[in-house]
Parts: C-alpha cells; sequence; structure tokens
C-alpha cells in the first residue's frame, strides 16, 4: 500500500486552521485545509506520495483549488504542480526554513492577480496579403513566382517562403507590442509566454493589482472593440499568480 502524503497547494499568510470548499486533487473526499508554522500555512490535501500524472484533469484541480483559496486570501503564493510532502512535519519545517522568502513573496503578491491574455487574426489569408503589399521585396518575388509559367522555379519559391515568415514573426512583434504597451499602463509586471501557430500574435500574462481590474478590463473592451475586424481576443482571470510565483521545493528540503 503507497504511503500516504501532503500534496501542496500553496503558501498563505494565516496562524488559524482553515478548511476550503474545494474538490481535491485525485478527486474523492480528501478534505482541502491549511497546515502551518507560526503565522504561515500552505493549502495541502491527502495523497499517496507517489508520482503524480501530469494530466489536464490534475492540473485544473491544483489550479482551481489555489482560486477557491484566492476568494478567502489576498495573498496567495502558488506551489509548483506536483509537489508532494511525506508528512506535516516536513511541512512545517519547510515553512520555517524558508519563512523570511516566504513572508517577503506573501507582501509583494499581496492584493495582486494574474490576468492572461491572448490575441488571435481571424483572417490569416488578409494578413498574409497585407504583409505582401507592405513588403516590397517579398511582393517582387511572389510577381516573378507568378510570371513563371512552369512553375518550377522552386529556389524562388523557398526564398519568398522564408521571407513572408520572417515578415510575419516581425508583423507578430509589433502588434503584440502594442497590445502590450496598452495594458501594461495598468500593471506591475508582465510576461510574454509562447504562442501557437500563425494566427496567435500575442499570449502575455499581466500582474494587476485587485483596484485596478476594472480600469483592464475597460482597456481590454477598447482594444477589442479597435480591432473587431481583424483580432479575436481571449481574456482570462483572476488567476493564480504562476507567472510571476511559482514555488519550487526540493527533495532535499524535505531532507534536513
Amino acid at each position: 500500500m503507497e504511503k500516504e502524503g501532503k500534496y501542496i497547494y500553496c503558501v498563505v499568510a494565516t496562524p488559524q486552521e482553515k478548511t476550503f470548499r474545494a474538490v481535491a486533487i485525485g478527486g474523492g473526499v480528501a478534505e482541502v485545509l491549511t497546515c502551518g508554522y507560526n503565522d504561515l500555512s500552505m493549502v495541502v490535501s491527502d495523497y499517496p506520495v507517489s508520482k503524480l500524472a501530469v494530466n489536464r484533469e490534475n492540473m485544473l484541480a491544483h489550479q482551481r483549488v489555489i482560486e477557491e483559496v484566492m476568494r478567502e486570501f489576498d495573498s496567495v503564493l502558488p506551489v509548483r504542480f506536483g509537489t508532494i510532502a511525506a508528512s506535516v512535519d516536513e511541512i512545517r519545517s519547510l515553512l520555517a526554513g524558508r519563512y523570511g522568502e516566504f513572508k517577503n513573496a506573501l507582501r509583494e503578491m499581496d492584493h495582486k492577480v494574474e490576468l492572461g491574455v491572448k490575441g488571435v487574426w481571424k483572417n490569416m489569408d488578409v494578413l498574409f496579403r497585407e504583409i505582401v503589399n507592405e513588403n516590397k521585396a517579398i511582393k517582387r518575388a511572389k510577381e516573378a513566382i507568378l510570371s513563371d509559367r512552369n512553375r518550377k522555379n522552386i529556389p524562388a519559391k523557398v526564398e519568398a517562403g522564408r521571407m513572408l515568415a520572417g515578415a510575419l514573426e516581425k508583423k507578430k512583434e509589433a502588434e503584440a507590442e502594442k497590445v502590450v504597451n496598452a495594458l501594461r499602463r495598468t500593471t506591475f509586471d508582465y510576461k510574454p509566454n509562447k504562442t501557437v501557430g500563425d494566427a496567435m500574435f500575442v499570449n502575455a500574462a499581466f500582474l494587476v493589482d485587485k483596484s485596478r481590474g476594472t480600469e483592464f478590463d475597460n482597456i481590454m473592451d477598447e482594444l477589442s472593440e479597435k480591432y473587431k475586424d481583424k483580432i479575436k481576443f481571449a481574456y482570462a482571470g483572476p488567476l493564480p499568480v504562476f507567472n510571476f510565483v511559482n514555488l519550487a521545493i526540493y527533495q532535499e528540503e524535505w531532507e534536513r
């Protein structure tokens, strides 16, 4: 039988024992509660001390528990997905050993949340035509290919494709900068994340004070209206501050 451990979700500042109405990772009936040292606590639930499957279901469960904790606390430090302690004593020992670090991070994240923004071009054919019209070299290369009756000028096609790909990347960077600059006026920090496919040009996380959430919303509304014929925006939040704090706990720390 596998040994029962404590799965860790996040760190909060409270000396009180608390339980949360959240579904623990792995499902079932495990209770989500605090485990504390002094005025710091980790939010945990029972889970076997074994390797946790990295899948969408488990990652969503991890996030949803943290989001439930955020309903009660203005400062929440997410712990990296898949962190399991063997016992309550290990958790309290870790809180004691990293007490100053966690207290400082909680102060820095006080009253802050993460907001995620993705931007996707609606019509890539229109965008490619726009790029060709803006770039004389690409336009000439395209015209040369079209005038080749035998359509056998492979090097020209390869070069045209290379130039088009480069121009698309520059277009992505320029458009992303416009969106990010508009939103950064209301934020403490932001982090660009990897985009997927040609159509997505921005995928960014923003660290925002809760008091400026409405201001951020208004700017998103303005951007959506301004680019309604060209861009589709996806806007998520408030979220745990995964992109700005994601505490890593290593095996040697449990062994102190």
